[in-house]
C-alpha cells in the first residue's frame, strides 16, 4: 500500500526554524499575560458534543470535528441512525466554550473575578487555504465575573502590550458593540428575525463597498419595506459622524457613553503606539457575543490578527445564572505567518554549532559544549563534514549564527556570517 507522506488536509508539519519562532512568540505572549495577572489554565481538546453544539458559535457549529461513539455505545445495527446516535464528543473549535465549562466546574476554588489565560490548538473542518488551517493555535485571555467596562479596557491594553512586546506596532484596534448594532438595525425597520442576516451583509462593507451592501440588501425581497434604504443612510451618517449620531439611531445614551469611554481611555493608554477606532461595520461571527466586540487589524493584510468580545450569557447557560464574561484571542498562526514573511528573527539568540573530528574524544567534545552553553550559547554538536563550507551554509539556513571546530582549550567561536 502506498503511504501518503503529506499531513492530513488542513493540518501541517512545522520545521525547526518555524518552531523556534513559534516558541519565542508564544513565550513573549504568555509572559506578558502572566505579568498582567492572568492565570494559565489548560482544558482538554475534546469536549462533550452537546456543549459545543449548544454554544451559539455561529458558522463554526457546522465545522465541528465530531468523534464517533466507541465500543458498545456504537451500534450500527440501529435503524434510522442519525448523527446524534453516532457522535457524543467533538474537538473544540475555540477556547471560549471549554473555559466556560471549566469555570463552572471549578468556580468554588476560583476568585470571584477570574482572569484566565489559555494557549492551545483548536479545530475547525473548514476549507484549508493560506493562513487558514483545520488545526491552529489560539492565545486567549478572558475575564469572568466583571461586568464593568474595566474588563474591556484591561483586555485591550494587555493584548496590545503583548503585540508591542513582539515589536508589532503598526496595528489598529477596531471596536464596536452588539447593542449598538442591534439598536441601529432595528431602528432602521428590520425585525429581530432579520438581524443576523443583515449583520452578515453589513460585514461585507470593507470588501464590496456601500453600493455592494445596498445591492445585496435590496436583493432580499423579504426584508421590511424601506429598511434597507434607512440602513444605507445610517451607515453613511455613522461613517461621517462616528458615535456622535448613535442616539438618534436608537442607541441608548448609557451604551454610547460606555463605548466612548472605552475608546477614549484605550486611546489614552495607547499613547500613539497604535490606533483605536470605532467601527460600526465590525460584526464578528460568533452568536454568543452580547456586548463589546473588538478586533486588531495589522497593516493591510485584509484579515484580523486578534479578536474577541463580551459573552455574558455563555457561562450562565451551564449553571442557570448570569455571569459576565469577556475575552480577547490572538490569532497565533496569522501573526506568526506575517512575522515570518517579514523575516522575523528571534532576538539575542546565539545558536552555535560545535564541530568535531572523528578522532576526537566525544565526551571531551560534550564537556566543551557545556562550557559554551554556560557562556550563553545554544549549542548543537555535529561531526565535521569533508565539505566544511557546504555544511556551514546548511547550518546558516537552519538559523545558526556561530560555529566552532573543537580543539580542546583552544576552541575558537566564529561568526557564520564571516565564513
Amino acid at each position: 500500500m502506498k503511504v501518503n507522506l503529506n499531513p492530513a488536509k488542513g493540518m501541517r508539519d512545522i520545521t525547526p526554524q518555524e518552531k523556534e519562532i513559534r516558541d519565542y512568540v508564544e513565550g513573549v505572549i504568555v509572559n506578558t499575560y502572566k505579568q498582567s495577572g492572568f492565570e494559565l489554565i489548560e482544558t482538554p481538546v475534546v469536549e462533550n458534543i452537546e456543549n459545543l453544539i449548544g454554544s451559539k458559535g455561529g458558522e463554526n457549529l457546522k465545522l465541528i470535528f465530531k468523534i464517533l461513539k466507541r465500543g458498545e455505545k456504537l451500534d450500527f445495527a440501529k435503524e434510522g441512525l442519525t448523527e446524534e446516535d453516532l457522535a457524543d464528543l467533538g474537538l473544540r473549535y475555540d477556547l471560549t466554550v471549554p473555559l466556560s465549562r471549566f469555570y463552572c466546574n471549578n468556580r468554588a476554588n476560583l476568585p470571584s473575578v477570574f482572569k484566565a489565560m489559555q494557549v492551545g490548538n483548536v479545530f475547525r473542518a473548514e476549507r484549508a487555504q493560506k493562513g487558514r488551517y483545520r488545526s491552529f493555535k489560539q492565545c486567549d485571555i478572558d475575564i469572568i465575573g466583571d461586568g464593568t467596562k474595566s474588563a474591556e479596557l484591561e483586555l485591550i491594553a494587555t493584548t496590545a502590550k503583548a503585540l508591542n512586546a513582539l515589536n508589532v506596532t503598526d496595528f489598529v484596534v477596531r471596536f464596536n458593540d452588539r447593542r449598538v448594532l442591534k439598536a441601529v438595525i432595528l431602528k432602521c425597520g428590520f425585525t429581530e428575525e432579520e438581524f443576523d442576516g443583515v449583520c452578515i451583509v453589513v460585514d461585507k462593507l470593507d470588501k464590496v463597498g456601500l453600493s455592494g451592501v445596498e445591492k445585496e440588501l435590496n436583493e432580499k425581497k423579504d426584508y421590511s419595506l424601506g429598511a434597507s434604504a434607512n440602513l444605507i443612510k445610517a451607515l453613511e451618517s455613522i461613517n461621517e459622524k462616528g458615535t456622535s449620531c448613535l442616539v438618534e439611531y436608537g442607541v441608548s445614551e448609557e451604551v454610547v457613553k460606555d463605548v466612548e469611554d472605552i475608546l477614549n481611555q484605550s486611546r489614552e493608554f495607547a499613547d500613539g503606539k497604535y490606533d483605536v477606532e470605532f467601527d460600526f461595520t465590525l460584526i464578528r461571527g460568533m452568536g454568543y457575543y452580547t456586548g463589546s466586540i473588538f478586533e486588531i487589524a495589522y497593516k493591510n493584510l485584509g484579515y484580523s490578527i486578534a479578536g474577541g468580545g463580551r459573552y455574558d450569557e455563555m457561562v450562565g447557560n451551564f449553571i442557570g445564572e448570569k455571569i459576565p464574561a469577556i475575552g480577547f484571542s490572538i490569532g497565533f498562526e496569522r501573526l506568526v505567518n506575517q512575522l515570518m514573511d517579514e523575516k522575523f528573527k528571534v532576538p539575542n539568540l546565539e545558536k552555535l554549532v560545535l564541530l568535531y573530528e572523528t578522532g576526537d574524544k566525544y565526551i571531551d567534545v560534550l564537556k566543551k559544549a557545556d562550557d559554551l552553553r554556560a557562556q550563553g550559547y545554544t549549542v548543537a554538536v555535529y561531526e565535521k563534514a569533508k565539505k566544511l563550507g557546504k555544511q556551514l551554509n546548511q547550518f546558516t539556513e537552519y538559523g545558526y549564527n556561530k560555529f566552532a571546530v573543537y580543539s580542546g582549550e583552544e576552541t575558537e567561536v566564529k561568526d557564520l556570517s564571516s565564513n
